[in-house]
Parts: structure tokens; sequence; C-alpha cells
């Protein structure tokens, strides 16, 4: 019974396997739309998309068209081809804008450029044009229902640029360029004022001020030495309650003891 069964699936798979080959080399527009359609109605979008990909240039300006444009962009968004998802729903938002499509795929879109976008430690020029993306999706559609989501993206997308940015700041005290750590760390809070790195980057500024200064020439002590109470003050008034205070003073009270000398 066993092998019965297993004989009509092998059956049924060369079966649906020819009609597929068939379609691909048939010159018929019609049997391609009719079986692709039904291929990515079951989620088997690689098949579907190459027998798009065959017919869209035949359909423009005919009434499936917005159809296959949508189904096409779909295959590529669920086979992880971000690239041409992106492309092909841009395509479908300026050739349809009347759409009741129209939303998902401006959404999807711009989604499209976050999955492509890196990880913080890679270059941050993708990540900058997906937050464009969402945000030009979030100004054409201010009512959507994907808003949410689109706001949720950009802020991920935002926390990568910041930990880039603090990453790089961070590298330069480790590597003992304390002036690049301080005017990195400087940037960075006038970049990012509400970051949950504030108050590191704070310490961090303060702490290349402090090494600075300790490791300078004697002339040009005193003008470092001030730079860095500047910090530690600064620090102080916005976190005065902070776990880096104690270590803070500490080193306060060393650059106190060497401007005395």
């Amino acid at each position: 019974m066993r092998k019965v069964t297993y004989c009509i699936l092998i059956l049924i798979s060369l079966s649906a396997c020819s009609e597929y080959q068939k379609a691909l080399n048939s010159d018929e527009v019609s049997v391609k739309f009719n079986l692709g359609t039904e291929l990515f109605d079951a989620e088997k979008y690689s098949k579907a998309s190459r027998l798009f990909a065959q017919i869209l240039p035949q359909y423009r300006g005919r009434p499936q068209a917005q159809k296959l444009t949508y189904m096409q962009a779909m295959c590529f968004y669920n086979t992880r081809d971000y690239s041409s998802s992106s492309y092909q729903m841009e395509r479908f938002v300026n050739s349809y804008p009347d759409s009741e499509k129209v939303e998902e795929m401006a959404f999807l879109g711009a989604k499209s450029y976050y999955l492509m976008a890196p990880i913080f430690s890679k270059d941050s020029e993708d990540t900058k044009i997906a937050i464009d993306k969402l945000q030009e999706f979030i100004n054409a559609f201010p009512e959507s229902e994907y808003i949410s989501d689109a706001n949720n993206l950009i802020f991920e997308l935002d926390y990568r640029l910041e930990m880039k940015e603090f990453n790089i700041a961070l590298q330069y005290n480790v590597l003992t360029d304390y002036q690049a750590a301080i005017k990195s760390f400087e940037n960075f809070l006038i970049d990012f004022p509400g970051s949950e790195l504030r108050e590191k980057a704070m310490y961090y500024r303060f702490d290349s001020a402090y090494k600075l200064a300790v490791n300078s020439v004697v002339w040009k002590q005193k003008e470092r030495i001030e730079n860095a109470v500047t910090y530690f003050n600064s620090f102080k008034n916005n976190y005065n309650d902070s776990e880096f205070l104690t270590e803070m003073e500490s080193k306060m009270t060393e650059l106190s003891e060497i401007n005395n000398i």
C-alpha cells in the first residue's frame, strides 16, 4: 500500500513538473499567467516569478498588468530578493497610485530597503537610505495601518546608526587617539541628543579628555585639564547619581593634583 501511495505521489510530482516546463516553454502568455497565478497562490514564489518575468513586458497596458506587477513584486519579496522587490514595488506605486494595493506596496517597498540595510558595524549608507524611504512612506500615508511598523523600523535603524557612531568614537579612545575620541563623542551627542547611549558618550568624552590631559606635555596640560573639568561638570549636572561618578571624581582629584604642581 505504501509503495502504491509513493508511486502516485511521484506521478503527481512529475505531472506538475511537466506542466510547469511546458508553461515555461510555451508561447502562450495566458498559459504562463494562469499557471503563475496558481503557483503564487500556492506560495511557490520562485517558480511563479520565473513565469511572470517572461510575460511582464507583454502585459503592459493591459488590465491584468496591475495584478501581474503586484504578484511579481511579492514573489521577489517572499524570496528575499529585496533589491528587486524594492524596485518593483516603487514601480507599482508610481504606475497604479489609485490601486487598493498601493499602500501595502509602498510600505513593503520601503521595508525592502530596511531588510537590505546592514548591521551597525558595516557601511551605514544603506541604513540612511532605508530611513529616508520609510520616512517618505510615513509622509505619503500618515493614516496608514502600517505607520506603527514603519516607525518601529526607523527607530531600529536609528539605533544602528547610533551604535556605529558610538563604537567609532569608543575605538578612538581604545586606540589612544584621544582628540579624535573627544571630537567623535561631541558629534555623537549633537547628532543623537535623545540616545540611550548619551550617558556613556558623556562619560567617555570626559575619560578621553582626562587621558589626553594626563598624557600631555606640561605646557598643554592646563588647557586640557580645564576641558576635562568642563566635561565632568556637564556630566554631573546631567547624571548626578551615575555609577560612573565615583571613578570620575577620583580622576578629577588626580587632575587637580597635577594642576597644582
